[in-house]
Parts: C-alpha cells; sequence; structure tokens
C-alpha cells in the first residue's frame, strides 16, 4: 500500500468533548485545574482512560500529566472497539484533527513497526475509534511540538506490545500511553469489587489470568505490566473510579484507572518522596492511640500508599527497642498497615509493656517496606546459606507451626550468615542447628529508613 499521508478527522468531537475550539479549551483547561498533582516526578509511560470528559477526563487528565516535557513522540495503544481483526494496526494519516489543531503522527517509527514489528496499516480500524481520539486535546495542551504514534490492538499477543514498548524506550524523547477503561456495565458493587481486582493485578505484576473483562485494553495493560516486571520498575497509581460516582447512576458503570511506570520497585519510590509523611503518619497513629481515638486515617492520602503493602514498624529510645511488629505478606492498604503495625508495635509488641505518654515523648520510629518474599530452593542449609545475600535479603523461615522472620537490618548485629541463621531459628522456637525435609525459607528485600536521618 502506498502511503497517502491524509489528515485524519475527528470522530467524537461533540459527543465525548466539546466540538467548539473555546469550549473544548476551556473544557480541557478547567479539568487540568480541578487535579491535583500527587507525585513529584515525571513518568514516559501511564494508563490512562478514554471515555467522555464528563466521565473520566479528570482521571485522563491526572495521568497525561505526568509525561515528561521533554517528550517528542507518544506512542497511544488503543484497543479495537468497532472492528475486529488480527494483529496491530497503523494508520498512513499524516497527522489526527481536533477542534483544537492536528497531531503528526510520526511516520518514519511507523514504517519500522510496519518492518520489524508485524504491524499492518489499516485505515479502517481507526474510522470512529475514539479511544486515540480523546487523549489528544488533553495533551495538545500539556505537551509542545509532539508527534503521535497511534497502535490500535486487535487480537495478539501481549508480548507483541511490551517488544514495541521495549525497542523504542531507549529513546528517552519516547513515550507511552495505555489507553483503557476498566470493567463494563456492572452493577456498583460488583465492578468496585471486580476493578479492585485488577488494580491490584496492575501493581503486584499478577497479570496472567487478566482479560477484556477486566480492562478493554487488557492486551495493552498486560505488555506494559510485562515490561515493567522484565524491567524492574513499578506501576504507581493516580486514581481510580467508576461511572456512578460521576453520574450517580449505579445501575450499569463502566470503571476508570489510571498509573504511571516509575523507573524503580514501588518501595524505593515511596521512600523517596514520602519517607517523611510515612513517619509521621506513624508518629499520628501512636498518638492518637494513646488519647484512645481508634478510627484514625490522615487526609489526603497519596493513591501509592492505598495499593496493596507490607511494612515492619521499629520503636526505639535511646538506641534501645522498645517495640517492633510487622506484616510480611502485603494483605492490606499500606496505610492500613503502617497505621496497625505502629500501634501494635507501641500497645502489642509481648516483649515490652504498653507504651507510656512518657516514653512516647522519647521515641524514634524505623520503618521498612517489605517486597513479596520469593521462596528459596535448597536441598541443604549449605544451600539456604549460599542463596543469601548479607545485607540485602530479608529471610523467613518456616517449619511447620514454627516460623520466624529477620529483616535486612538485622545483619548490623549479625554479619555472619551462619550465626544469622542459627539466631533466626533460635527465635522461630528451633534448635540451632535444625534442618528436616518440611524446613522452608524465603527472602525479600526491604527499603529501610529512619526518623534520625529525616
Amino acid at each position: 500500500m502506498v502511503p497517502m499521508f491524509t489528515l485524519k478527522e475527528a470522530d467524537v468531537a461533540g459527543v465525548f468533548y466539546q466540538k467548539e475550539p473555546k469550549a473544548l479549551l476551556a473544557e480541557v483547561l478547567g479539568l487540568k485545574k480541578s487535579i491535583e498533582r500527587q507525585y513529584e516526578c515525571s513518568s514516559r509511560a501511564v494508563i490512562a482512560p478514554h471515555a467522555g470528559y464528563i466521565y473520566s477526563g479528570k482521571l485522563a487528565a491526572s495521568a497525561l500529566q505526568y509525561l515528561g516535557k521533554g517528550t517528542k513522540n507518544i506512542f497511544i495503544f488503543s484497543p479495537a472497539h468497532r472492528i475486529a481483526f488480527d494483529g496491530m494496526a497503523i494508520c498512513d494519516y499524516s497527522g489526527f484533527k481536533t477542534p483544537l489543531g492536528e497531531v503528526p503522527v510520526n511516520n518514519t517509527v511507523n514504517g519500522e513497526l510496519l518492518k520489524n514489528f508485524g504491524c499492518k496499516l489499516f485505515d479502517g480500524a481507526f474510522d470512529g475509534e475514539h479511544a486515540v481520539e480523546v487523549q489528544l486535546p488533553i495533551l495538545q495542551t500539556h505537551l509542545e511540538g509532539i508527534k503521535i504514534v497511534p497502535i490500535i490492538v486487535g487480537n495478539t499477543r501481549c508480548d507483541d506490545v511490551a517488544k514495541i514498548i521495549e525497542k523504542f524506550w531507549a529513546d528517552r524523547s519516547n513515550s507511552f500511553v495505555i489507553s483503557s477503561d476498566l470493567s463494563h456495565f456492572h452493577g456498583y458493587e460488583e465492578a468496585i469489587e471486580l476493578d479492585s481486582a485488577t488494580h491490584n493485578a496492575i501493581e503486584n505484576c499478577t497479570i496472567e489470568n487478566f482479560s477484556p473483562e477486566c480492562a478493554c485494553g487488557a492486551t495493552s495493560i498486560r505488555g506494559l505490566v510485562n515490561f515493567a516486571a522484565k524491567s524492574d520498575f513499578s506501576l504507581i497509581r493516580i486514581g481510580a473510579y467508576n461511572s456512578g460516582e460521576v453520574s450517580g447512576d449505579k445501575s450499569r458503570v463502566v470503571g476508570y484507572g489510571a498509573w504511571m511506570l516509575v523507573e524503580s520497585s514501588k518501595n524505593q519510590f515511596i521512600k523517596e518522596h514520602f519517607a517523611g509523611n510515612i513517619i509521621s503518619i506513624c508518629r499520628k497513629s501512636i498518638e492518637t492511640a494513646l488519647k484512645r481515638v481508634n478510627n484514625f486515617m490522615p487526609a489526603n492520602v497519596p493513591e501509592v500508599l492505598k495499593q496493596l503493602g507490607a511494612s515492619f514498624v521499629t520503636l526505639e529510645i535511646d538506641g534501645n527497642l522498645r517495640g517492633c511488629i510487622g506484616s510480611i505478606h502485603a494483605y492490606q492498604p499500606l496505610i492500613a498497615d503502617l497505621i496497625q503495625n505502629a500501634r501494635n508495635a507501641a500497645f502489642g509488641d509481648t516483649r515490652f509493656p504498653p507504651l507510656t505518654a512518657e516514653e512516647f515523648k522519647k521515641i524514634t520510629i524505623n520503618v521498612s517496606l517489605l517486597s513479596h518474599p520469593q521462596k528459596i530452593k535448597f536441598e541443604n542449609e549449605g544451600g539456604l546459606l549460599d542463596a543469601i545475600v548479607p545485607n540485602v535479603d530479608g529471610v523467613i523461615i518456616r517449619d511447620g507451626i514454627f516460623q520466624a522472620v529477620y529483616l535486612p537490618c538485622v545483619w548490623e548485629q549479625l554479619p555472619d550468615k551462619k550465626e544469622f541463621l542459627m539466631s533466626l531459628k533460635l527465635k522461630a522456637g528451633l534448635p540451632r542447628n535444625h534442618f528436616s525435609k518440611t524446613f522452608e525459607a524465603f527472602k525479600f528485600s526491604s527499603e529501610y529508613f529512619r526518623e534520625a536521618d529525616l
């Protein structure tokens, strides 16, 4: 096919967003004015919803604001809503028109996608397709001089999406938008349950059973998640809600969610941006418990702290341990885990009496954020010791009803691997030299920060 390089006319102006240029500009600027910036950083890949602006425009604007100002090309992956086909479709348009002007297509990149990534020229896939178009007016008011690479994802493997992201990621002027809504047309309560599972799947990179029932852009989301997992990156929640919360009609709702990719682990990101906030939250949790306030929850909690997380909270007085309680597995929002563990460290550690008001004035608070534990494979104790990395790994051991955990910071007191493991066995109630066929061990990493260092 010989490229024609014509302009793609807008299909959903006046339906998904305002048709008149002045009205549309006012609408987009109104969306941008209504959102907050939770994170002081930028991202090169986001998941953004694509419903009408009255429904999900605020969340889309919240996501797209994190694309960095150095962006020159934006790959927009859209599901195929209107026509079924195999593979991925690109276009031979020179640009896309919106009431705010033209957005050029990077046809040089399109040529590479056509040649090396199995994409095909198929303008018909773009006819009436809203999932690319609705992103454009927001992008036009956020970034100047950009080109787009619109891709409609049909019946294909998520690995095909991941390969495109991986190939073009090296050029830091490239950014990526995964255009997707979440569950469709369930009752309000059912949608909340389904979308909550989707949030956790995206954030924990557990997308093996992720399907279009979870999100219309499921294939592209899986591609981004696979790329993130392979690169040791993380997806950080920006926000989530559904149409019932906007319209009031909760009979058949559509779910919306937004995430950004960060080039670190989630816990590293939290430590970098929110360590001080977390220490303050833990301190306030203990303080309110001393005042017998049982339902403490801080206002304006960042969305990343609402993701599932596991933490340990350690209290010290004059450098001496005064309480330490935590969670090995992430089973509740991190904010709830921190509040609970801070109170339990103060009042529920059976090694110490409950913390007093006078002691509270003297405590320092340290926090560890734990990664998901990974089971260690070994045949004997020597194999287990070989698998443990001092000063990096936290270790959990278990045999029947006996279990104990040491955080990575314990290596400061027990730098020898054999002594570390023997001490951990004693903590679990096992003999120092215990070993059996049912003996299990797991390792994890943690991000550790001290109140005294902040």
